[in-house]
């Protein structure tokens, strides 16, 4: 390939970058913002009409003779598929290029079933999904999965998921692709969270963490607005961080006293039985207190404050502007979060704190699929990915 070809190539490519943000530009304006000539901007336009990833939009207001035309990005010129698996249940939807969930589907699916028969009822939903829209495999840009465990994100493989049996190092983006075609992303489900929290409530914000607080308790990370994963992934794994007051309670992970043990929902329920209390799932947990029941009020704040024992120390290692509380267990509302933040501003600096603020997740139930959706538009509409499109077009 020519020197040229590869300039022509990252130039079309720069230019999509400049129309991503949705703004309608006339040809003079990104010539303006680009310095290119006006010459050259209309070619490159003209490449970005034929993939159909642009499309005309409603005419600029004239200075005098005919108005010029503007071009903005075209959303609808491919779909990504967005996948938010959890313990016992999924979510699959269908996404534009922006992002907008098009249509979704939820349904019961016991990610311990081992990975064939979790995605093929992926495949098999995505597949449908696509028929109702009217869409095919051949217009799904990228795929965006968010699975319950640590994974090697590079490979797209799991790592010794403790709620994942059968899972450890499968291809997860080897088998999809011999059903659907098109580049996998596979991340932590607590990852995907905090980049579709992000994307819908905290845009601007470069300093942020995600907590969930479901059957496990874990942490997605972005400092200088990248999400950090870690050398093997786990970055944010504050779920196995011990917590004194729990020394001697045993934790799935074959420790004792671990953060997870103590303000999990079933560790919260599991402290209710045996004040006596009926309560055996983290949902049971949620229907006591919104029912106002004292005692899982109180276990409810209990766990908060644990939680903001080991986040008071994240604080100090981060430094973010805004902790975000999600999760199942976020629906108890500001009884969870009032323990957080008793415990935080109390312990952290002055510094640390004085704009931080600890808001219960915006996004709630949604956070996850937002983010599987984010994770892969960003990937399909990358310099890098568009280039490979440009050359194989």
């Amino acid at each position: 390939m020519t020197t040229d070809s590869v300039q022509s190539v990252n130039g079309v490519s720069q230019l999509f970058q400049l129309l991503r943000d949705g703004v309608p530009r006339t040809r003079a304006e990104l010539a303006k913002s680009t310095g290119l000539a006006r010459s050259t901007v209309a070619v490159r336009v003209d490449e970005l009409m034929r993939m159909g990833l642009i499309t005309p939009v409603a005419d600029a207001v004239s200075t005098g003779g005919r108005p010029p035309s503007q071009f903005a990005i075209n959303p609808a010129a491919k779909v990504v598929v967005a996948v938010d698996l959890g313990a016992s249940h999924g979510t699959v939807a269908i996404a534009d290029l922006t992002g907008k969930v098009l249509s979704e589907r939820h349904g019961e699916i016991d990610i311990a079933l081992g990975p064939e028969p979790v995605l093929t009822w992926l495949v098999e939903t995505a597949s449908a999904l696509l028929t109702e829209s009217g869409r095919s495999v051949s217009d799904v840009a990228a795929m965006g999965i968010g699975v319950p465990g640590p994974v090697e994100h590079s490979t797209g493989q799991p790592v010794n998921p403790p709620i994942m049996p059968g899972w450890d190092r499968f291809d997860i983006p080897g088998w999809v692709n011999r059903h659907i075609p098109a580049p996998v992303l596979v991340d932590n489900d607590v990852n995907i969270m905090a980049l579709g929290e992000r994307s819908v409530a905290w845009p601007a914000v470069e300093h942020f963490m995600f907590v969930k607080v479901a059957t496990g308790i874990g942490t997605g990370l972005i400092s200088d607005g990248h999400l950090q994963r870690g050398a093997q992934g786990i970055a944010g794994d504050i779920g196995h961080v011990q917590v004194a007051r729990g020394a001697d309670i045993p934790c799935q992970c074959g420790n004792r006293g671990c953060l997870e043990a103590l303000a999990s929902g079933p560790a919260i329920a599991r402290a209710l039985r045996a004040q006596g209390i009926e309560a055996h799932t983290g949902s049971d947990v949620v229907d006591l207190v919104k029912r106002g029941n004292i005692d899982a009020i109180q276990a409810v704040r209990q766990a908060g404050r644990d939680i903001g024992e080991v986040l008071t120390t994240c604080v100090s290692l981060m430094n973010p502007s805004v902790i975000a509380i999600g999760g199942s267990m976020a629906r108890v509302g500001e009884h969870l979060i009032a323990g957080v933040r008793e415990v935080v501003y109390t312990r952290s600096t002055p510094l640390a704190t004085e704009y931080l603020s600890i808001v219960q997740s915006a996004a709630a139930e949604n956070a996850a699929v937002i983010g599987a959706s984010m994770l892969a538009v960003e990937h399909a509409l990358a310099p890098e990915s568009l280039n490979a499109a440009f050359l194989r077009a």
